[in-house]
């Protein structure tokens, strides 16, 4: 192929990574045909098969080295977070016996409760919350 089909595809694929919600993969192909497109530009004439080596080379080292840092300076380690509610404080609204189930407040919301401690938790009571388990927070007195 000529040097421009290969800066093309890479153009092409940057897109991609700009129309996808990935985490920055093809990002690092793109970047790989646009340098086998410069190495053509400057002189470098191989056989075919070199190029799509060439290719396949650049896009794999450059994936294993620079996403990682890529990602981290970014913010985006591990992909998509979800809110923790672990460590901030629950209005008891129904009273909750040891090891017993009841309800409470948190963030405007009504949520069941669970006792992880050996306390009653009183109506009222502001507690800690230690976990979360599906649609149910954990509370310990504070």
């Amino acid at each position: 192929m000529d040097w421009w089909v290969w800066v093309l595809f890479g153009l092409v694929l940057l897109l991609a990574e700009l129309l996808t919600p990935g985490g920055f993969y093809v990002i690092f192909f793109g970047a790989g045909a646009i340098l086998v497109g410069v190495l053509k530009l400057l002189g470098w004439a191989g056989p075919s098969w070199a190029d799509w080596l060439a290719f396949t080379g650049l896009s794999l080292v450059s994936l294993a080295f620079f996403r990682e840092p890529l990602m981290r300076r970014l913010n985006l380690k591990g992909g998509k977070r979800v809110d923790t509610l672990e460590g901030e404080t629950a209005l008891v609204t129904e009273d909750v016996a040891p090891g017993g189930v009841g309800k409470a407040e948190m963030r405007g919301a009504s949520w069941t409760a669970r006792s992880s401690g050996d306390v009653a938790l009183a109506r009222g009571r502001r507690c800690r919350v230690e976990r979360v388990e599906g649609l149910t927070i954990w509370l310990r007195a504070e």
